[in-house]
């Protein structure tokens, strides 16, 4: 009876010590070896790390700091924009889920709050990504409606989702807010200026807006989208004045220096009908597929395949080659068939064309028209070879559209 007695008191006892057994053998938080060695400090640094996008450097703070605390809600958060930089979606996620768990001060859920709008603008996986972005800023400004960072990441949202009204909103309350990101805000706010004078008119041309550097596959929509080539090219041929400037002026005392054999010589090569080709080998996955097709059967002189059938829809375009393209569109619907070869002898304009470049007519063409400028104000330097941004490629676009009253 007093063994069983016994029995009962000693076994409970034996159970708590097991499980007190277990907990102890868990993970246990790292000590801290240092006074900086804390979670606030390794997040700070962390965030540095971020800006500077030295991610495998910034995944250790954060990581060091949820050692020293695992529940530190910003160094969770941290994690999701490492993984949302390199494009490891799943793991933000979870970092995020994490993030505001552990949130308790409205700090800490601004800070998942924003980080969230950025995880949908980077993945854009669900079909109402940016919906869900602004339910964040929504959440975000109800807990702080001058949090500045919030308005800053929806109006990057707004410029991805191509709503760029709401995009200029946001980044103008930021500017008024002259707290953080202002200088960002502002060069976005100007950027966004220039799209709205170029007045992309189809989603691909304001996709295309928001490129640094055009390939041949967006110049190929442009044309075929923005400007309707196809369409064009079957209408009556249109006559458009040139507008000299001090700064496009011909020189005409050197015409008398070719010869009109040489000015004919070079019209024969730009005017002879181009050889029937086959299609494009290498676009049959692009998204741009039927508007190269259809940019081919124009024959934009500069957007042909290459002799091995291949239009290369992924190949940056330069400045000087998107002016050889202008140049034959003018041609074709001007009527003007001595346009190719009409300053093969005139004085160059620019520091950095010289009149033996094979760009240089079709740059005098088009900049004699005001279609395309220098690239540098202040040198006059038209920049042949440099590449040609999406917003760049837009203004010169509504240029000619303008010069040829398609508008």
């Amino acid at each position: 009876m007093k063994l069983e007695r016994i029995r009962t008191l000693i076994f409970p006892f034996i159970i708590c010590t097991a499980v007190l057994s277990l907990i102890s053998c868990g993970p246990k938080a790292r000590i801290a070896v240092s006074q900086l060695d804390t979670p606030g400090h390794h997040t700070f640094t962390g965030l540095k790390l971020l800006d500077l996008e030295k991610y495998p450097d910034a995944r250790r703070e954060f990581s060091m700091a949820i050692e020293l605390n695992k529940n530190y809600s910003k160094a969770y958060t941290g994690l999701a924009l490492v993984n949302i930089f390199t494009g490891k979606f799943d793991t933000a996620a979870e970092n995020l889920t994490l993030g505001l768990k552990n949130a308790k001060t409205d700090d800490e859920k601004l800070f998942v709050n924003v980080a969230r709008i950025r995880y949908y603008t980077s993945n854009k996986s669900e079909q109402k990504w940016l919906e869900s972005a602004k339910n964040q800023f929504d959440e975000a400004v109800v807990i702080d409606s001058k949090h500045t960072p919030a308005y800053y990441f929806m109006g990057l949202a707004y410029k991805e989702g191509l709503q760029f009204n709401q995009a200029l909103e946001m980044f103008s309350k930021v500017v008024q807010l002259k707290t953080d990101h202002v200088a960002d805000a502002d060069a976005q706010l100007k950027f966004l200026q220039k799209i709205q004078l170029a007045r992309p008119a189809t989603e691909a041309g304001k996709r295309i807006a928001l490129v640094e550097r055009i390939t041949r596959a967006d110049t190929a929509a442009l044309f075929m989208e923005e400007v309707k080539i196809k369409e064009l090219f079957k209408k009556p041929e249109v006559k458009v004045t040139e507008t000299p400037s001090k700064e496009a002026v011909k020189d005409t005392d050197k015409v008398a220096d070719t010869t009109l054999k040489e000015v004919r010589k070079v019209l024969a090569e730009v005017l002879a009908p181009a050889p029937v080709k086959p299609p494009a080998n290498d676009i049959a996955d692009h998204p741009f597929r039927k508007d190269i097709e259809g940019v081919l059967e124009t024959g934009v002189r500069g957007l042909e395949n290459d002799p091995k059938s291949n239009f290369n829809p992924n190949e940056v375009l330069s400045r000087g080659e998107f002016a050889i393209m202008l140049e034959d569109i003018l041609m074709k619907l001007t009527g003007e068939k001595d346009l190719a070869a009409r300053y093969v002898s005139s004085k160059s304009l620019f520091p950095d064309v010289p009149a033996d470049m094979p760009y240089f007519n079709a740059i005098i063409s088009v900049t004699s028209r005001e279609i395309m400028e220098a690239k540098n104000v202040k040198t006059g330097e038209f920049a042949p070879l440099k590449p040609l941004s999406g917003v760049e490629a837009l203004l010169t676009i509504r240029k000619l559209k303008e010069k040829l009253k398609l508008n």
